[in-house]
């Protein structure tokens, strides 16, 4: 109200008589906090959930069947005998290396759904996995965890000059 207009004395009563029998309010405030999340906490969700989604299909209870004899190899269904053949003879250079040296069981199966999802985003075809010797933990789930996965086309034990019996080229379908 400004200085110009002031009350006259039955306005106040006026005023008063209306007001009579409530209270004056309390004041609370209240901070709302931003919903959009930022930047970094996206991108690690969403590379967090998909790491999620890759890591899931590597059960240690499902026991595909392959291969016995010979080397470590797969084919999914679908999927031409020359691309194996190709694998075996070298004709695929990897476009990716992943190390497995010295992990456990649950760090593989997490490193390798990122090797997935990396060879999806970067449109990688070929990987090579190191896997190693070591106690052959990790040299006979890797077949098994691989062959349970709709992305891997193929894999097969990587030739000499890739790893040898210590390594494993796989072929990953390139989604759009």
């Amino acid at each position: 109200m400004n200085d110009r207009k002031k009350l006259t004395m039955e306005e106040k009563k006026i005023f008063f008589d209306f007001m009579r029998g409530t209270r004056q309010l309390v004041q609370d405030t209240i901070v709302h906090k931003s919903v959009r999340k930022s930047r970094t906490q996206r991108v690690l969700q969403r590379v967090s959930s998909t790491q999620r989604e890759h890591s899931y299909y590597f059960s240690d209870e499902f026991q595909p069947v392959l291969a016995s004899a010979g080397a470590s190899r797969y084919l999914r269904h679908g999927v031409n005998q020359y691309e194996l053949n190709k694998l075996y003879r070298g004709y695929y250079t990897p476009e990716i290396v992943l190390d497995l040296h010295g992990m456990t069981q649950v760090q593989a199966k997490q490193e390798l759904g990122a090797l997935i999802t990396t060879c999806r985003q970067k449109h990688l075809y070929c990987s090579r996995i190191l896997h190693g010797h070591g106690k052959h933990i990790l040299k006979t789930q890797m077949p098994f965890w691989l062959a349970q996965h709709p992305l891997v086309l193929a894999f097969h034990q990587a030739p000499r000059q890739f790893g040898g019996d210590a390594a494993l080229l796989v072929l990953i379908e390139l989604v759009d």
